[in-house]
């Protein structure tokens, strides 16, 4: 079953990911698969900034810039 789950979500990631150069898209697979854990915080705390009132595109940059040394930790 994880594997069904893990093929889903590098699929449903591509997918958001285009335009964007391969190489960079399997940095952030990569660290997604590490610490999903961290990426559904952030959307958590994204979506809750959005209930504030604050726009997807600021809300996205602020919770990111808050976790930006874990983040940057998981891109090596």
């Amino acid at each position: 079953m994880s594997f069904i789950k893990d093929l889903l979500l590098k699929k449903m990631l591509k997918n958001q990911l285009k335009g964007i150069p391969e190489d960079q898209q399997n940095k952030i697979i990569e660290a997604v698969e590490k610490n999903p854990k961290l990426f559904s915080d952030i959307a958590a705390e994204v979506q809750e900034k959005m209930k504030g009132g604050m726009d997807q595109q600021a809300a996205t940059m602020e919770v990111m810039m808050k976790h930006k040394d874990v983040l940057a930790d998981l891109m090596k």
